[in-house]
């Protein structure tokens, strides 16, 4: 099933990419979807989304599934901007320097850090906890509230985590199969225990290393898990259909979704959900967790 926007946004996503090496741009009010922007020059790369509904959760018919990621539920989503990646190693690694901020060990393997992972400076930052996601976020709209302070006027962000319902909608692009791609894994789509690709349950893959999915987003699925700002359900019973966060719950544990490098395919599907200690720097999995940002849009 698509989308009636699906269509027109492939057309918009090829000419935005095909323009070649993308510059900074101060943010506009109204943004097209599908275009890509950034709102400074340490702020990451962002694409916007348009708003729209879909089935969130899984068939129990889907192989692989998990009690958790049912019931199927019609979910509305606003229009917003997704980063096109995760937050890289050289993004946040900005951060720590202009902030001084502590992240820590990673609690396994011992003698690690989040500098120990990735592939620097195209590598998605891992072994960083919930925690960890939302001082990188205050740091960042800091910044950009002091850079284009009539940009943010009035809003809290503009930057957040994603909500677990806006992380599916943009994961599925328009699609209702188990991947973007279609039902089965394939082969050199994502990377994870496998997945086909070079990587394959050997280590994180450099950003951008598969192809985008319709949304012109990078990496949703394999790699690294990613941190939503809902807190843990099992299962969809009273979830928001607004697309907005749940705030109840088991709030010291937070969804992750997306699956990683190390995971078999059943953990790399679009309704496939996780969580984690808000203070964890690592997974039970065995996958170690990164971000992407949001940014609220006027």
């Amino acid at each position: 099933m698509r989308f009636p926007f699906f269509f027109a946004l492939l057309t918009v996503v090829a000419v935005v990419l095909s323009a070649g090496p993308m510059a900074s741009r101060t943010f506009a009010a109204n943004r097209s979807a599908a275009e890509i922007f950034r709102d400074c020059p340490d702020c990451p790369e962002m694409v916007a989304i348009p708003s729209g509904q879909f089935l969130m959760g899984s068939p129990a018919s889907e192989p692989g599934r998990f009690d958790a990621e049912g019931p199927q539920h019609s979910v509305s989503v606003r229009a917003v901007a997704f980063g096109q990646h995760l937050v890289t190693v050289q993004e946040f690694s900005v951060f720590v320097r202009e902030t001084e901020y502590d992240v820590g060990p990673c609690d396994w393997p011992s003698g690690t850090n989040w500098q120990s992972w990735g592939f620097v400076p195209q590598g998605p930052v891992v072994c960083v906890s919930w925690r960890d996601a939302q001082a990188y976020i205050a740091w960042l709209n800091a910044k950009v509230r002091k850079q284009s302070p009539a940009a943010s006027a009035g809003q809290a962000g503009p930057y957040r985590l994603p909500s677990e319902a806006e992380w599916e909608y943009a994961a599925r692009a328009g699609t209702a199969t188990a991947r973007w791609w279609g039902e089965a894994i394939g082969v050199g789509k994502a990377n994870c225990n496998g997945c086909g690709s070079p990587w394959d349950n050997k280590q994180i893959a450099p950003i951008g290393s598969f192809p985008a999915n319709p949304f012109g987003l990078f990496d949703m699925l394999g790699n690294v898990w990613q941190w939503t700002d809902d807190c843990w359900n099992e299962s969809y019973a009273g979830a928001p259909n607004d697309g907005s966060a749940w705030r109840s719950g088991d709030c010291g544990k937070r969804v992750l979704r997306g699956g990683s490098w190390s995971n078999l395919p059943k953990f790399v599907r679009a309704a496939a959900r996780s969580r984690d200690d808000v203070g964890s720097r690592s997974h039970d999995y065995a996958g170690y967790a990164g971000f992407r940002v949001v940014r609220t849009l006027p």
